[in-house]
């Protein structure tokens, strides 16, 4: 391209062309001005000094066919323009055929189970807030509901980056073009699925983008010009280890405060427990049978070291507990290297080492059958005990 002051319509385009597939639909002034000078381009008046393509401080938005702003000077040097691809705006749709979750032969109902299923066979639109600490079933509630109701259900796992494009859809650029994609809460509503909202109070006031739907009502998409009206069926239901509020005690130092505002759109809040011994006995069973290595006694056992180290925890003697799913792991690992006692260690080894002794003691305390348990020692590999 040559060194003049003025671009030709054909030039302009294959500048944006460019620089939209060096940086993405919107690039800032000093990416412009560098890609300019590195590349030996005149000044782009055209972007800059017309406010077609401005979007903000310093951002220039491309994500548009925008109307090429004409010169009325002549062009005194050119070189023939590049065949340029056109920025073209499409739209892709979900085409998952079926989004009903698959069932767990593991799992137990309990707890808050049959009223969650009540609320979820009614096709009402009831938005449901679950609390409870980690690894206590709550999602795993939700899911299996859905799976033995066969209804659909879309699971969004929450962050402190979760935003409006995550949650209702954003435009994207795929081969050159500038692809609108539905997020996951639109989709949910015209299919009529439940959509769970995991950890929600890892997230942001982002998630306000929600009010809206939360409140039952269609929801407008600025990006596209629909309006969107849930189908019977469509419901939200959020799953957090906090009520919203933060955590003093650091346990689960991502958890944000979520807005008053957003809270308030949720009806019911559920406090989950961990299950009773009897119903966890039953899930370790399951969950040991699946993977062969069924032990009633050492399930018996693993139960009642949990519930007093939970115990425990509730006085504030302690600060760590066991989850229903650190069993679940502990039962697997059994399976894979058949030694309870390496299986408990491994599986805890991620706690403090004053806790992890004290959790160790404890088991042997339980299970006077065993040796209390010791550090496993490194084995050596050796050619002789690696398999090959």
């Amino acid at each position: 391209m040559a060194r003049t002051s003025f671009y030709t319509p054909e030039q302009q385009k294959k500048v944006i062309s460019q620089l939209v597939e060096k940086f993405g639909p919107i690039v800032t002034r000093k990416q412009i001005l560098s890609f300019i000078e590195e590349n030996k381009y005149p000044f782009p008046f055209f972007i800059f000094n017309f406010g077609t393509y401005k979007s903000g401080h310093g951002l220039y938005n491309f994500i548009v066919n925008a109307p090429v702003a004409k010169s009325e000077e002549k062009v005194i040097e050119t070189e023939p323009a590049m065949a340029v691809v056109p920025l073209r705006q499409k739209r892709m749709h979900t085409e998952v055929d079926n989004l009903v979750p698959e069932k767990d032969s593991t799992y137990v109902p309990f707890g808050f189970f049959k009223d969650l299923e009540s609320i979820i066979r009614s096709y009402e639109f009831y938005p449901v807030f679950i609390t409870g600490l980690s690894g206590n079933g709550k999602t795993t509630m939700v899911e299996q509901i859905c799976a033995r109701i066969k209804r659909e259900c879309i699971r969004i796992n929450v962050s402190i980056e979760t935003d409006e494009d995550d949650l209702i859809g954003g435009n994207t650029l795929v081969d050159g073009n500038i692809v609108y994609r539905e997020g996951p809460f639109l989709t949910a509503m015209k299919r009529g699925a439940v959509v769970i909202l995991d950890e929600i109070d890892r997230g942001s006031n982002k998630l306000m983008c929600l009010q809206a739907i939360l409140e039952g009502k269609p929801y407008f998409n600025k990006k596209t010009g629909e309006v969107v009206h849930a189908a019977r069926g469509f419901n939200v239901i959020a799953t957090a280890n906090t009520k919203g509020r933060g955590t003093e005690d650091g346990k689960f130092i991502a958890a944000q405060i979520l807005d008053e505002a957003f809270l308030e759109r949720f009806p019911i809040t559920i406090e989950q427990e961990y299950p009773s011994s009897s119903v966890e006995k039953k899930i370790i069973i399951n969950n040991m049978d699946v993977h062969n290595c069924t032990d009633e006694s050492f399930a018996d056992k693993l139960v009642t070291w949990a519930d007093i180290i939970r115990k425990t925890f509730q006085e504030g003697a302690i600060d760590e507990l066991i989850s229903t799913r650190r069993l679940v792991h502990i039962v697997k690992a059994y399976s894979m290297f058949k030694d309870k006692q390496k299986a408990i260690q491994l599986c805890i080894n991620r706690f403090d080492e004053e806790t992890k002794g004290a959790f160790l003691d404890l088991y042997s305390k339980i299970d006077t059958e065993t040796q209390p348990i010791q550090e496993q020692p490194q084995q050596e590999v050796t050619p002789e005990n690696t398999a090959v």
